[in-house]
């Protein structure tokens, strides 16, 4: 079978998995639906409104938020690890994280300064999102404008480790003149959560997370080119910087605006793209970004499906989920010493 058959056929097969555990995820909770009134509520065949209610209230925009996030982090990391040539590169590994941390560390921890009073005007969740989106934002804006001094695409690696290290330092001091309620709002926050998005709260997540894909499809054909260092991208008279500038960009919307709704997410980033290479066996961009969002999808429709506890009135922590699916993914790939596809 030719290798574009073979593509195309893990595509149609990765396609239907993903269906299916979409459909798998709406059907699962603390409350028992038919699986039949699924259905009926998403095409409001239904004469039960509470069931309704739960479907297209609460499971659908919390089903749709997982896509969004295991596509959105798997698309992240595959830019990193493409960009910095590295394949413990994670989305994470700029600073937006820990920039949207801090925001909302100042909001939650220094509620005694002023994160009360912007609580109060905006309300508890919009401050929240407003000053995640603004740490992340302003780590964006330094790591952007330091990568434009530097030519060594690593180094903007070790410079966006060293402003998460800065931020992670405030965070701690914030976290040492607070309450203990305080920090464990700031705690639960970081444990990670898809499922109290509102429909109004996905449009705008949905639409930042458009842009930041559309951007990662544009850098497609040039992505391919900085597996071979930056010596070559320069040599087939690819402008370094401004292609750099936008895969950046892309990252920092995609996994800044997943933080900024979700809280931190671990290991997808991460883990997806390594996981996507064994499936698809290339090095191709073409093949990989689409690839890695599908799985990406997938994977983290499981977690929350696990994470759910079907049968029970329970709700892990999605960090715990994703944590145990993929750290044993990443120590798999140490313990190979197979070399990667970079």
């Amino acid at each position: 079978m030719k290798p574009s058959n073979t593509y195309r056929l893990s595509f149609i097969v990765l396609s239907l998995v993903l269906i299916l555990c979409f459909v798998a995820n709406i059907s699962l909770g603390s409350i028992y639906i038919p699986f039949k009134s699924i259905f009926g509520s998403l095409f409001g065949t239904i004469d039960n409104s509470k069931w309704e209610f739960i479907v297209i209230n609460y499971r659908l925009p919390k089903a749709i938020t997982a896509i969004i996030v295991g596509s959105g982090l798997g698309i992240s990391g595959l830019l990193m690890q493409t960009l910095f040539r590295n394949p413990l590169a994670g989305p994470f590994v700029l600073g937006i994280s820990s920039g949207a941390s801090l925001g909302v560390a100042i909001v939650i921890l220094g509620s005694g300064l002023f994160g009360g009073a912007l609580a109060t005007i905006l309300g508890y969740k919009w401050s929240i999102y407003i000053a995640a989106a603004l740490g992340s934002f302003l780590v964006l804006l330094a790591v952007l404008a330091v990568s434009s001094k530097v030519r060594d695409t690593m180094a903007i690696l070790i410079i966006g480790l060293m402003f998460g290290s800065i931020t992670s330092a405030v965070v701690s001091v914030l976290s040492y003149f607070s309450s203990a309620e305080q920090l464990q709002q700031y705690v639960f926050w970081g444990l990670g959560n898809i499922s109290n998005l509102t429909w109004e709260e996905l449009k705008v997540f949905s639409r930042l997370y458009g842009i930041g894909l559309v951007l990662a499809i544009v850098s497609i054909k040039q992505l391919d080119a900085f597996l071979l260092g930056d010596n070559y991208v320069k040599s087939l008279g690819v402008p370094l910087k401004r292609v750099r500038h936008v895969v950046i960009l892309s990252v920092s919307l995609l996994a800044g605006t997943i933080t900024v709704f979700t809280g931190p997410i671990a290991f997808i980033g991460l883990a997806i793209p390594h996981l996507t290479r064994q499936i698809f066996r290339t090095s191709s961009h073409k093949i990989l970004l689409p690839a890695v969002l599908i799985i990406g999808a997938i994977v983290m429709l499981v977690c929350d499906s696990i994470a759910q506890i079907p049968g029970s009135d329970y709700t892990l922590p999605i960090n715990a989920v994703t944590a145990l699916v993929g750290a044993p993914v990443v120590i798999w790939l140490l313990v190979r010493k197979r070399r990667m596809m970079f």
